[in-house]
Parts: C-alpha cells; structure tokens; sequence
C-alpha cells in the first residue's frame, strides 16, 4: 500500500504562484513514476491573503500547514505594500508568522555551481569549480525577534535588542553538524565573539555540540572575514553555521555566486514541520509573463522528498533532470547569455514540462 504525503501549497504572491504550479508539476511526475500518492492543497499567504481576509497569515491557511507534511511555498511581497512605508499589515508578516508558530528554527541554503553556468557566475572560473555549500541559519533569535525594538527621545533613537538562548543554538548547531556527517564533515561557524555577548555564547555552545561530533572538523571566523572568504575561496567551505542576521546577510552573499537566485532552493525546518521555498522572493514585475526561473522551486521539491519523506531517490531523480537540463544547453532568461540559441530559451512552464520528462527518461 502506497504512502500519502499531504503538502500545503502556499504560492502567495508575484511569481510565487507560477513557480510553484511547476514544483507542484514536478512532484506529480515523480509521484506517477514512483508510485507515491501526494495531496496538495492550496491555501492564501501574503499579500492575496490580505486582499481576501485582512490578514496575511489566515488561521484556516495556519491549520491547513499544521495538519500536513511538509509546506510548499512560492512567495510574498506586492509593490502596492513595499510603497506605502505606513502600512501596518504587510504581506512579509505572513512568513514570519507562519516560521514563528510552526518554529521554523533553522534555514538550510544550499548553494551548488552547475560547470556549464560558472560563466554566469561574478567570480572567476577557478574560484568558483566545485562550490557546493550549505549555510544553517538561526531562524528564531537574535536581533530580529529580541525584546524590546522601540523609539524614544521623539523618535530620534531607535533600539533593536539581540536575544540568544543557548538551547536555540545548541539546536541549530545540532542541525549543521548532523547535515555535516552526511557531507565533507566540516562545520564553519560565523559569529562577532570578539565584540558581541551573545556571540560569545554562540562560539561556547557550538563548540560544546561539536565534541559529540568527533569526525567533523569545526572552524569559527568572524562574519567579516566570513564575508571575505566565501567570495575568496567558496570551495573551501561545507556547511556553515551562523546566526539569525549574519545568516541573512551571508545567505544573500552566497547566492550570487552560483549566477542566478533563480537556481537556488531553501528549506526552513523545526521539530514538527517543515517549508520548501525559492529564494528569489515575489519578483512582481516578472508576473504573469511566463519568465520566471522555476528551478530554484523545483530544487525545492528535491529538498522536501530528501528531508521531510526521506525519498533519497527521487530526489536525486529531480536533481538529475535540472543538471541534463542544463547540460543540454536548455536555459531560461536569467541564466540565458548571447550564445543559447533562441529555441532553448524556455519560459516557466515549458522549463517544467521539460524537467517532467527528463524524471521520466
């Protein structure tokens, strides 16, 4: 008797809904050549949630994520929000309520260079060869979430406050070196020790977890020289492991590497459950054209059948299809250059009708 995996479909807003419509295209192919039964069903974040309800995170939409197995998401943001600095509800809320009562608490970002892309890519060929990374993000803590965030003396200073609990870093860490074992066996922890109490803790707590990790090397760098050294010599790294903002800023850092955002997938995981995303964000004024690159959602898939359904072949079967894709010269506009022929230039959907067939050959 065949598995059911129930996945919440989030598509939210911009070309959140095209890119996941080709996830979601992606996943039946697997399901019908391996056999798995996947029920999807659809419910509103963002900015087409506040829309209908008033509310970017709807409850029904919340409940939909918790009685499911894993979350696939699109993506939110809408100019009419991002222009009107005085909105009180904003679609990003959404996510951030949605990470906060699913405690989300780690961010994986996967960065890989594909050898037929590196041109693409603001780093110079021999830099780049081999980039094959992943960053674990703190997702909970620190500087976005402390108390108290307030303005005083009329407005003219602002307070954001830095909270860490050792046992959010220990989980966190926990994450990176398992992930870790799986990989090269090294972990490269970012923090500010040498100015920052809560790094302090944070370079402690990791180094306590990695004694029960004898087999991986562990290297701690400040975020300044993180920030010089994964442009320096990204090959070198494995898994790096960093806090809430560090991880934010880095996360982005990193991304360019590989050429486009549109490549690249995330997961943001906790005890219970688990969501898939693009990195690329909303990208509204690509909406609706049939120009997005969905590969970074379907990569996404490839994410959720390894972590959340522990599908080690299929999701290997997903990845294979993206690299012949691009092996064979196939492209979609933002990792196009003046030599891909124009009959390889492929929009959204013809990009995962293409995929599709490569799982199936």
């Amino acid at each position: 008797m065949k598995k059911t995996y129930k996945i919440a479909v989030l598509p939210g807003d911009g070309v959140g809904p095209e890119v996941t419509a080709q996830s979601v295209k992606v996943l039946e192919t697997v399901s019908e050549k391996y056999g798995h039964d996947f029920v999807f069903k659809e419910g509103l974040i963002g900015a087409a949630a506040i829309v209908k309800t008033k509310n970017p995170l709807p409850e029904e939409t919340l409940e939909l994520c918790r009685r499911s197995d894993a979350v696939l998401f699109g993506a939110v943001g809408d100019p009419m929000f991002d222009n009107n600095p005085g909105a009180k509800i904003r679609p990003e809320q959404g996510l951030l309520k949605l990470r906060k009562s699913l405690n989300l608490f780690a961010n994986l970002r996967p960065v890989k260079v594909y050898p037929d892309l590196m041109d693409l890519s603001p780093l110079k060929n021999d830099r780049i060869k081999h980039v094959d990374l992943l960053v674990v993000r703190e997702l909970t803590g620190g500087i976005y979430f402390g108390e108290p965030r307030k303005r005083k003396d009329g407005g003219t200073t602002a307070i954001d406050t830095s909270v860490y609990m050792k046992s959010e870093i220990e989980r966190a860490a926990k994450i990176a070196f398992d992930l870790a074992m799986r990989r090269k066996k090294k972990v490269t922890s970012v923090d500010k020790a040498n100015v920052l109490e809560t790094s302090r803790l944070w370079r402690k707590t990791v180094g306590e977890v990695a004694v029960k990790y004898p087999a991986v090397v562990l290297t701690h760098l400040f975020v300044d020289n993180a920030a010089m050294q994964i442009i320096k010599r990204p090959a070198d790294f494995d898994v790096i492991l960093t806090e809430n903002m560090f991880g934010d800023i880095l996360t982005d850092e990193a991304s360019v590497i590989a050429g486009s955002i549109g490549l690249l997938p995330s997961a943001s995981i906790g005890d219970e459950y688990a969501l898939y995303e693009p990195i690329h964000g909303a990208f509204n004024r690509a909406a609706g054209k049939n120009i997005a690159n969905p590969i970074g959602a379907i990569l996404s898939d490839a994410m959720m059948l390894k972590i959340s359904f522990h599908l080690q072949k299929e999701a290997s079967a997903i990845e294979g299809a993206v690299e012949k894709f691009i092996s064979d010269g196939f492209r979609t506009m933002d990792i196009a250059d003046k030599n891909t022929h124009r009959s390889k230039i492929l929009g959204t959907g013809e990009t995962g009708n293409k995929i599709s067939v490569y799982i199936f050959n």
